[in-house]
């Protein structure tokens, strides 16, 4: 039977050709479904199914990082000291006394300073006093802020001048300003030590004062015995118990460690007072503190500066500390002599700068130490016709000092020769600390820079 266009069909089915149409077709709708059936399935995907690009997320470059933390010493705020701050409407400012220092301060990561005196107001019953028994207004701290100060440091022989409650308010005053603090605390459940990461380094802090005499079992600061409460709220150690003091550092090491600390720094109330160098139980407490992994000592309290070390661990060659044994003062009113030494050794201080170095893999070390002599510049104020104080920073790059700080023809002499006593105890010991952090080892070090 042919159609009308020609195509001829048997009768009954098609003809070859929509035979062999049809069978391509029916291939074709099976292979189809097979397809769709080994996608549902999760099957082997067919040979000619192309392979997905897979685009590899680079990682990140491994960086490496720095943090300098600045200290300086005591902030002895004698009673002169308030009274040249005190304005005529009854307040006080001591910002004018860090005027010239403040730059020096903020230029460091993290700054800490010694206040040597309490903060306990004079709503507790306690009026502001000088030595021997230390309250101060709470504007010395402020002011300590304002010039770049992070921290203060709290544990110190004057720290129970005004007992427990002006120790508590000193801590809550401090808090109330934003400004850190180490060394003493508001109640047991605080922990004794801190730590701060400065530029992705983690830094662990603890701070610690000698005891006076003890009065039977009782601890004591200043000569005044702590009650049981209080004793518990300030890190203090006692000359001879020293075992129990290197048992609460080890375990506060330990615990910084486990809490991240990459590094460790102590701080540190010791020392004999009006003395340029160091005593043998400084020498070996310090050892004691390089051989439990402490990286970096900070002393003070002698009220003079003294010399700065590196020390190598007994117990692991490859550990290194840097002790500056004592910052010498900061702010202070002691004008005269002491203990045979020319006037002007207790008003010579430091800025001791510290640099911790973070490696491609995590590793930190102290990289750079540095200080930068200072000096307290006692003056006549020619407005109240009072001495006045300021924190003279000796900076050998500043060309003119009698010109930048406004200095009289006495004062420059007095910051010359200054510089000149603090020169004289730390650079040789600074010159040893530095070659060793840069090479590594305390072979071939001159004999002369550690005498």
């Amino acid at each position: 039977m042919k159609t009308t266009d020609g195509r001829e069909f048997i009768k009954g089915r098609p003809s070859k050709l929509l035979s062999s149409f049809l069978s391509l077709a029916i291939v074709a709708v099976i292979a189809i479904g097979t397809v769709a059936v080994t996608e549902f399935t999760g099957a082997k995907a067919p040979v000619s199914y192309s392979t997905p690009t897979i685009t590899e997320t680079p990682s990140e470059t491994p960086k490496t990082y720095t943090a300098t933390v600045a200290a300086t010493g005591d902030l002895l705020i004698h009673q002169a000291i308030f009274e040249a701050a005190e304005q005529q409407d009854g307040s006080y400012d001591f910002n004018e006394m860090f005027q010239h220092f403040k730059s020096y301060v903020s230029k460091a990561d993290y700054a800490v300073a010694n206040l040597e005196t309490t903060l306990a107001g004079t709503e507790l019953g306690y009026k502001y006093t000088g030595y021997p028994c230390f309250n101060s207004p709470d504007a010395i701290a402020e002011a300590a802020k304002n010039a770049g100060f992070d921290m203060l440091l709290t544990a110190n022989n004057h720290a129970y001048d005004t007992r427990l409650k002006g120790m508590q308010r000193t801590a809550e005053t401090l808090d109330k300003l934003g400004l850190d603090r180490l060394g003493t605390n508001r109640d047991e459940n605080e922990k004794k030590y801190i730590i701060k990461e400065i530029n992705n380094i983690k830094i662990g802090m603890v701070c610690y004062t000698y005891e006076t005499d003890r009065n039977e079992d009782s601890v004591a600061l200043n000569g005044i015995p702590l009650t049981s409460e209080a004793a518990e709220l300030v890190n203090a150690f006692s000359y001879g118990e020293l075992d129990t003091f290197y048992q609460k550092m080890e375990g506060h090491i330990a615990d910084m460690k486990s809490d991240g600390a990459e590094a460790i720094m102590l701080f540190i109330h010791w020392g004999d007072e009006y003395y340029t160098k160091e005593n043998a139980t400084q020498r070996k407490i310090a050892q004691k503190m390089c051989d439990l992994g402490v990286d970096v000592i900070v002393g003070g309290h002698p009220h003079m500066i003294q010399p700065i070390d590196i020390l190598s661990s007994s117990t692991d060659t490859d550990h290194k500390t840097v002790c500056l044994y004592s910052m010498g003062d900061t702010l202070c009113n002691i004008p005269g002599s002491r203990n045979g030494k020319e006037a002007g050794y207790a008003l010579d201080g430091v800025l001791f700068n510290v640099t911790f170095f973070k490696d491609y893999d995590g590793t930190v070390s102290v990289k750079e130490a540095d200080i930068l002599p200072i000096y307290c510049n006692i003056y006549t104020s020619v407005k109240t016709g009072k001495n006045n104080y300021e924190i003279i920073p000796l900076d050998k790059n500043v060309e003119n000092w009698q010109t930048t700080f406004n200095l009289s023809d006495t004062t420059l002499k007095e910051c010359e020769r200054s510089i000149e006593r603090t020169t004289e105890i730390i650079e040789d010991g600074l010159k040893k600390v530095n070659s060793v952090l840069s090479e590594g080892t305390l072979e071939n070090i001159d004999e002369t820079t550690s005498k």
